[in-house]
């Protein structure tokens, strides 16, 4: 158990800056305890109330109120942690009334599994077949369909997308590890029917060859078939490219990915979702809840509890 709150911070796989950050939030809080004559360890929820006030009469905007609290409910975890108290006083005050846009267009998971099974790998044509530029362009789509199956059922992102290795990628027992990152956690996950002979056709044969044409070496489970770096940035925008002329709806990969999110909120629960999702926080995870509403433009909502 952590004996500093410095430590549960760090426990978390908070960055320094965010911790940091997080600690002077809490000193904010610690001060004005002090000119309040209250013990920050037994505050209750109107103690909190008032602090919410305070900062409000300070003309601290509501974002960053939101953030201190952020950090304050950290603090009161740590302390319910080490059995200092039973409850978290900050539990059921949320600072509403910060204007949130619709995250995305979503896209419904029916539309998502048509666009790979639509996604067209150019054919055997006798006549092109020993031409360089023909080989590369099956090459490419191969590895951009293996690309997209990961989007849409694993709700991988991007910057998964380039660090994954060969390893992780588990075809005998049908699932993919996906590593986690300084914001991500990371995931086993199923992988789909639709899926795995893509993926294992791109693994065996695809990759090999692209390699081959790049000359370089590497266990990166994507590659590309310059002779430059291995970043997947050129691949994926023109992804999106060939995507949007499929379905005009399709921006980006992230719009993909909530479109995925918010599918998965609609048949499991926020735990098993922020899981699947790689979510190091279940905050990330109910932010995709906006998305559920199909009438919703924008959710505005009172001050609360003001």
């Amino acid at each position: 158990m952590e004996k500093t709150f410095k430590k549960y911070l760090e426990s978390k796989g908070l960055t320094k800056q965010s911790s940091e950050r997080m600690q002077g939030d809490l000193l904010r809080l610690l001060n004005w305890c002090e000119k309040e004559n209250l013990e920050p360890e037994q505050a209750g929820y109107r103690d909190m109330i008032g602090y919410v006030k305070y900062l409000q009469q300070r003309k601290v905007k509501q974002r960053t109120v939101q953030i201190y609290l952020g950090s304050i409910k950290h603090y009161y975890n740590w302390l319910v942690k080490r059995g200092i108290r039973e409850d978290n006083p900050l539990r059921n005050i949320e600072i509403k009334g910060i204007k949130r846009k619709l995250l995305y267009d979503i896209i419904k998971m029916n539309e998502l599994e048509n666009l790979y099974h639509r996604f067209e790998i150019p054919e055997q044509d006798e006549k092109k077949q020993n031409q360089n530029w023909y080989q590369l362009q099956q090459l490419t789509a191969k590895r951009n369909k293996a690309m997209l199956g990961l989007m849409i059922w694993q709700g991988i992102t991007t910057t998964e997308l380039q660090k994954l290795t060969t390893s992780e990628l588990k075809l005998r027992e049908g699932n993919i590890e996906i590593p986690g990152g300084k914001r991500s956690n990371p995931r086993t996950l199923k992988l789909e029917a639709h899926q795995v002979l893509d993926l294992m056709e791109y693994n065996l044969e695809t990759r090999k060859a692209l390699l081959a044409k790049s000359g370089k070496e590497t266990d990166k489970l994507f590659v590309t078939s310059g002779k430059g770096n291995n970043r997947l940035t050129g691949a994926i925008s023109y992804l999106i490219e060939k995507l949007n002329k499929l379905n005009p709806r399709i921006t980006s990969t992230n719009q993909i990915r909530a479109s995925v999110i918010t599918h998965w909120l609609k048949l499991y629960n926020l735990r098993k979702t922020q899981y699947m999702a790689g979510h190091r926080y279940v905050s990330s995870t109910e932010s995709y809840l906006v998305n559920d509403l199909d009438d919703l433009s924008e959710d505005i909502s009172k001050y609360h509890p003001f």
